[in-house]
């Protein structure tokens, strides 16, 4: 098993905060922690069968039409995921909008197609696909959970039976900082998360190269 490809997508090629694709999902969708676990989620199903199948059929598919026919893999994937949320988690459906179709052009998973699954084999596009999914849904989730807990001190989370999925933060909750749950505290957060990304990905290859 290639871990470099299983593991890269954390910290060194991490989506969110090396890369910097998939802007407008992780603005949009990280005021709760449940819609990011949720758009996370569908990501990595998505990314996971688009690399293989890509993969698989990367000699077959004429290079002329080659992004035509990743975005056709990928919206099929897509449809899949809506119509289960729709069927089974209907508010996170809700919640997710117009995001959810919107994974259809995902910067990450197109890229990853193109730049990746369209030249490997698919045991390693699928353990890039699950690395890079895993990546950005914690990125996701780091996001939400600083901006809800901040914002509107709470952590909303799956429900389950007759309890509601939301914890309350003592404290937060009555005198939550509501700049942080708004657009100008997301990309505030957005850009101090990266700059530690940034350092610790420097810093692991600084000492990776002094060994």
């Amino acid at each position: 098993m290639n871990t470099k490809e299983l593991t890269k997508g954390f910290f060194k090629e991490n989506p969110t905060f090396i890369i910097m694709l998939g802007m407008c999902p992780t603005l949009g969708v990280t005021t709760q922690v449940v819609n990011a676990l949720g758009m996370g989620a569908g990501v990595l199903f998505v990314l996971f069968f688009s690399n293989v199948l890509i993969a698989a059929l990367k000699n077959v598919i004429p290079n002329s039409v080659r992004i035509p026919c990743y975005i056709v893999i990928i919206a099929s994937f897509v449809t899949i995921v809506e119509m289960v949320l729709h069927a089974f988690v209907p508010s996170i459906y809700d919640a997710l909008g117009v995001y959810l179709p919107l994974i259809v052009v995902n910067c990450i998973i197109l890229g990853r197609a193109e730049a990746f699954a369209n030249k490997n084999t698919v045991g390693d596009s699928a353990l890039d696909a699950i690395g890079m999914g895993l990546g950005f849904t914690m990125s996701l989730s780091l996001i939400a959970l600083i901006r809800e807990v901040f914002g509107k001190g709470t952590i909303t989370l799956f429900a389950i039976g007759n309890w509601n999925g939301v914890i309350t933060i003592p404290g937060l909750y009555e005198w939550p900082v509501r700049v942080v749950s708004l657009a100008a505290g997301a990309l505030l957060l957005m850009g101090y998360l990266k700059a530690f990304f940034q350092w610790f990905s420097e810093n692991r290859k600084a000492k990776g190269t002094a060994k």
